[in-house]
Order: structure tokens, then sequence, then C-alpha cells
């Protein structure tokens, strides 16, 4: 019988492509034939083993890196499992993503629902990470996503299925595929708190009612960051926009600016600079996922190049999204309206993709006016804050205790 059962056991593609075409809607194309677990304000998951499963481990075979459909699941009860399987004692974390673990805003995306996960369920720490794209096999991401990962997990692996196709079963394994899916804004808020307090104890930050800070007049300190970047999407004129946001900043009591430019700054200068920002200003792109870091409430300004508001679609909202996500204050974005036009007007993706790169020019008036808005705010908003005694941080710092 136990032979049979072996024997029994089906193993489907990974990557479904009956549901190509809605890969992003209703189940998903990866794992089709599971329904996910859902609970009120909280992302879609699987778990093996569990009532759901019937008692039965995933199993994965297959480690093709570039096509989905290579690759293979199955359920098999401990006792029985497919005939040559390994299995992988302890809890693994198996994600699947339709964008890539690259880019830090998707990284970041795709990792959430796991540290919500894991606040809902004693502080349970995976032994290993699988990572899938489309249902190919990925194993690694960027630098500074493992280092976030780092921070909230310690150490870990990402599993590579070195000793062959497999099959490969999990004693345990959570299975998330819909990224943030349908958590809800208040478990964002502080699976987001998480992050950033994981983040500041790895990199030896601990800032305490920063808030509070004045200076010795007494006047709240206000600190400004410009978070450059270079190539596509950084400022035509860098020299310019520093000497504007510097005048700006110098015309209010208290205002400390600080440029910084992304590409320099490793995983810990980041979350340092990010630390000490109270508003953050910056091109559009991955850096500004590094807003995470910043106190809750802090004030975040962006900027576009000439097309993105016409042709980019929704993504160019990302960090909209995350500011709110985060307990940040989205004060709002420039899109250039200067430059060269794209020589196909009516085909949106081929205009998209003739303005990605593009750099993002100058309006002084609007800059001066946009920038001196947001500090009065900000610095009215700390006065408040320092005559009430109200700080964020004493709330911050009860959140990292996992």
């Amino acid at each position: 019988m136990a032979a049979k059962l072996r024997e029994s056991v089906t193993f489907l593609p990974l990557k479904d492509l009956r549901f190509s075409n809605t890969a992003m809607t209703g189940n998903t194309w990866f794992m089709s034939s599971l329904n996910d677990t859902k609970e009120e304000n909280e992302a879609e998951y699987l778990y093996f083993p569990s009532e759901v499963s019937k008692g039965r481990l995933l199993c994965i075979k297959g480690r093709d890196t570039s096509d989905g459909t290579k690759n293979s699941y199955a359920l098999a009860w401990q006792e029985n499992l497919p005939n040559n399987a390994t299995l992988l004692n302890g809890l693994t974390f198996v994600s699947n993503t339709y964008y890539n673990y690259l880019n830090l805003w998707h990284g970041v995306c795709a990792m959430t629902p796991f540290v919500r996960w894991t606040m809902k369920n004693k502080c349970m720490k995976p032994d290993r990470w699988v990572l899938f794209h489309w249902g190919e096999l990925v194993v690694k991401t960027g630098s500074w996503i493992q280092q976030l990962m780092l921070a909230n997990y310690g150490e870990f692996k990402f599993e590579g299925f070195d000793k062959g196709d497999g099959p490969y079963c999990f004693e345990k394994a959570v299975v998330m595929r819909h990224d943030l899916g349908s958590m809800g804004l208040d478990n964002k808020l502080k699976v987001y708190d998480m992050m950033r307090c994981k983040a500041r104890e790895f990199c030896s930050l601990f800032i305490p009612e920063r808030s509070m800070e004045v200076d010795e007049r007494g006047l709240p300190v206000i600190r400004l960051t410009l978070l450059m970047r270079r190539g596509s999407r950084s400022f035509k004129n860098a020299t310019l926009v520093t000497d504007i946001f510097s005048r700006e900043c110098a015309r209010v009591e208290g205002c400390i600016l600080k440029v910084a430019q992304s590409e320099d700054l490793n995983f810990c200068d980041q979350v340092k600079v990010m630390t000490y920002t109270d508003i953050v200003a910056s091109p559009h792109g991955a850096q500004l996922t590094n807003m995470l870091f910043m106190d809750r409430g802090s004030s975040v300004m962006e900027f576009f190049p000439k097309g993105w508001l016409e042709h980019a679609g929704v993504g160019q909202y990302a960090h909209h999204w995350m500011a709110n996500q985060s307990g940040m204050k989205h004060r709002g974005a420039w899109w250039d309206s200067m430059g060269e036009n794209c020589p196909t007007p009516k085909d949106d993706r081929q205009c998209f993709l003739f303005h990605k790169d593009g750099k993002v020019g100058i309006n002084e008036t609007y800059f001066v006016e946009w920038i001196g808005k947001v500090l009065h705010e900000v610095r009215v908003s700390k006065l408040e804050a320092i005559k009430s005694s109200i700080t964020k941080q004493v709330v911050q710092n009860n959140v990292c205790a996992c």
C-alpha cells in the first residue's frame, strides 16, 4: 500500500499556462489547483501540512530557471513521500512573484506578507527560502532586499535544490503568491513598523524620541534629504536642484539639508540617512523604497521625467501607495512637461519605453513654492508635537517584538 501511495502522487506544473492571461487575478497560475487560506485583512497564504492539505506536505520537483512549466508540485503524506524524495526539515518560506526580487519595491512587496505571518505566529523564522518568479526558480535577491531579510530573520539560505531536480518535500511550508494581496492597511503599518525597527537594530541605530529634536534655541530640527540617483530619472541639473533646496532650507529656522547619492550608500548607510530624515525629496525610482526607514508621519516629495504621467500607467504611483502603507505623508509629485516628444504618441507602451530612461528637468518657481509649503507644514507639525509632548517614536520603540 505504501508503494502504491508513493506512485500515486501527481505532480502538476508550477506555472499553469491555462491561467497565463489572468495571472494577476482570481486564483493564480502558480500552484493553480490549490485555494488560498483567506483571513480578514490578511494576505492570502497556503500552509502545509494543514487541514486544508489533509495533512499532506508540499513537494516540489524541478529547478528550471527559465520555464516555470518544467517545475512541478504535489502533495504527499510524510509516511509516503514520492520515490527518491528529499525531506527538508524545519520551516520553509516559498514565494512566487509576478515581478522580481532585484527591484527594491517589488522585493519588499514580496517579503512583507511573510513578516506579517511571522508576527501572527509566535515570531517563527524560516530555515530557508524558496523563491520563484513566474514559477521559475530564483536563487538570489538584490543585496538591499537580502540585507532587509537578514535584519528581520537572521541567517538563512536560499534553497537552490542542489542535489538535483528532486522531488523535495518540506516538513512545514508557508506559500505566498499574491505579494501584499488583501492585507489591510493597519496590518501593513504594523509590518512596516516591524521592518523599520529590525533594520535599525541590525544597523545599531537606537533613536529615542527624535521627533522632539530641537536646536540650541529650542526650535524643532527639520532634516531634509535630497536622495539623488544617477542615470535614468536623475535630475538634468543636480547642482541647480541642490542650490534651490539649500536656499529654501536656509529660510526655515532649524532646517538641515543633506544630499545623498543613493548608489554610494550601503544598506546601513541608507537606513541611517533615512532614519535622520523628516522630508525626503527624490526622483521616482527604487531608491525611494528607503522611505520605510523614516519615522511614521515623515514626508515624501517625488519627481518624474516627461512622459510618465501620460504613459507610465498606475505603476508610477507605487511610492505613493508605499507612503500610505508605511505611515508616511506623500506630499505630491511633479511631472516634467519639457523635453522630447514620443514619436508614436498613440502607442502607450512604446512611449513609456521611449521616456523610461529620461531625466528630470527643473521648474524653479514651482520647486521653491512646493518645498516652502512642505517645510512650513512640517515645522508647524513639529511645533505642535513639542507643545503637546506627543512623540511618534515612543510608539514605534515598542513594535520590534519578534
